[in-house]
């Protein structure tokens, strides 16, 4: 295209295009979320085929746009676990709302850099005023606060290094966690440079929750040789089977010991919303500092976690910085810079996705989709413990059910209960439409299903765990393993 200064702008598209392709990008999407459910919840490819596939040069000269997009839509983004698909039930799917997913559109078609009020007042606003609902969730009083980041892993380094550089003697500080934890935490505290031997992996008790006796003692002995606690991390909903820790127990215990609460709501946070999840994480609104992850369990596209902190300014201690060249995004104190929150400088706008999705669905549909979820994992739990071949290996906690097949009247020992699930793994997976992954529960493998989806109905559950059933069955059939 030519400019009006005659230069050539090859870059430049005429507005009747721009729409032409945004329709026909909207399309696809639409035909995709239609097309799912009749579709396997994981195609993936060996990497030789897509690299004889991709790995090509840039061309020199352009291709036609409407080919590049069916292409990206048809051959590339497909090729992938489906973590919207209704059978996926691997790792913690994401079901991101329409309104979440035109928002994400919206945001880089605007193109603000959030990083300051100066070059983005509305969208900084509209994060202050999500941050407050999630303020309001969760039971944090008025001087609580919070940004939005990534995820859950950006959430918790920013959250960890507050609680470092609120402790009392850093240098010789130490970092607790149970063995149940994320290893985003671990990941956090070895960026912050908290080296392995002053990480505490605190054991659990019967239901996967930090055993406080052995957190009381382990901090006891540390503090007798000279070391400081920077945080102790509680979890509110563990990746591996939704285990929630002893909240207001923990909290009794840091208040009293003048030790930094953070807790990781990554997966469970958001059920706050519902009765049933405040009841669950009671306590969690006297922690320090909490993470929430947006594409989780409130329907989000990706990227969008938060950091919440109980007193804002043990975050803007730690990240405002003054630089000549952000001198004049400096306002008064009432018109916060977001930089100033965490470690992003530049940064995208999260909180449209959250604002738009609630105020064209409102609350009660998420709290009706969260209690959904939260169902069918007990419904899980009772069709398990009514079965002869499968077996329950931790109660069912928020969105995630843990089992394995394990016939009764049998006497398999371990070695041959792994050889049996992993087949059935094995099998779900390249036979089946769903998806499952696996966990390590007391070393037991586990058969994870996490049913937090608001699509997902209880037909795609049991046929799922028909399927994982039968499977075991033929198992033993076919090639019985040794007793």
């Amino acid at each position: 295209m030519i400019g009006n200064d005659g230069v050539r702008n090859d870059l430049r598209m005429l507005p009747g295009e721009m729409l032409a392709l945004a329709r026909q990008t909207a399309e696809l999407l639409v035909q995709r979320i239609e097309n799912l459910p009749e579709e396997d919840a994981w195609a993936g490819e060996f990497r030789q085929e897509l690299e004889d596939h991709l790995m090509k040069p840039p061309p020199e000269e352009g291709r036609s746009a409407s080919q590049v997009i069916e292409e990206a839509a048809n051959e590339i983004l497909p090729t992938a676990l489906r973590l919207d698909h209704p059978r996926c039930f691997g790792f913690i799917p994401s079901q991101p709302t329409w309104p979440g997913i035109l928002a994400d559109f919206m945001v880089a078609g605007f193109n603000v850099n959030q990083s300051s009020w100066l070059i983005s007042s509305g969208p900084s606003q509209l994060e202050l005023t999500v941050i407050d609902w999630f303020r309001h969730w969760i039971g944090y009083p008025e001087s609580a606060g919070g940004i939005l980041t990534s995820g859950g892993s950006a959430a918790n380094l920013d959250g960890l290094v507050a609680a470092r550089e609120a402790a009392n003697n850093p240098e010789r500080g130490i970092l607790y966690m149970s063995d149940q934890s994320h290893g985003a935490l671990v990941k956090a505290a070895r960026i912050m440079g908290i080296h392995p031997e002053c990480i505490r992996m605190i054991p659990t008790d019967e239901r996967f929750r930090m055993d406080m006796d052995a957190l009381v003692e382990t901090v006891a002995v540390d503090r007798a040789a000279g070391l400081s606690p920077v945080a102790i991390c509680a979890n509110a909903g563990t990746s591996s089977s939704g285990a929630v820790d002893p909240l207001e127990t923990m909290a009794d215990y840091c208040e009293a010991q003048n030790i930094w609460l953070h807790v990781d709501a990554a997966h469970g946070g958001f059920s706050l919303v519902t009765e049933g999840g405040k009841k669950i994480l009671r306590g969690i609104e006297r922690a320090d500092s909490i993470v929430l992850d947006g594409h989780k369990w409130f329907y989000q596209p990706y990227e969008v976690g938060s950091l919440m902190v109980k007193d804002l300014r043990t975050l803007e201690r730690v990240f405002a910085s003054k630089q000549d060249i952000l001198q004049d995004t400096i306002w008064g104190a009432d018109h916060p810079n977001f930089s100033d929150r965490g470690l992003q400088l530049s940064r995208s706008v999260r909180a449209l996705k959250i604002w738009m999705s609630v105020q064209i669905f409102g609350m009660a549909a998420f709290r009706r989709a969260q209690s959904h979820g939260m169902m069918l994992a007990h419904r899980i739990e009772e069709y398990v413990e009514e079965s002869s071949v499968l077996e329950m290996l931790a109660p069912v906690a928020l969105g995630i059910a843990c089992f394995r097949v394990n016939p009764t009247n049998t006497e398999l020992d371990k070695d041959a209960l792994e050889t049996i699930n992993r087949i059935v793994l094995a099998r779900v997976f390249w036979e089946d439409r769903a998806f499952i992954s696996s966990t390590r529960l007391r070393g037991a493998l586990a058969l994870r299903m996490c049913v937090i989806n608001y699509t997902t109905t209880w037909n795609e559950v049991r046929e799922t765990l028909e399927a994982v059933s039968k499977f075991g069955a033929e198992s033993l059939i076919q090639d019985p393993p040794p007793r």
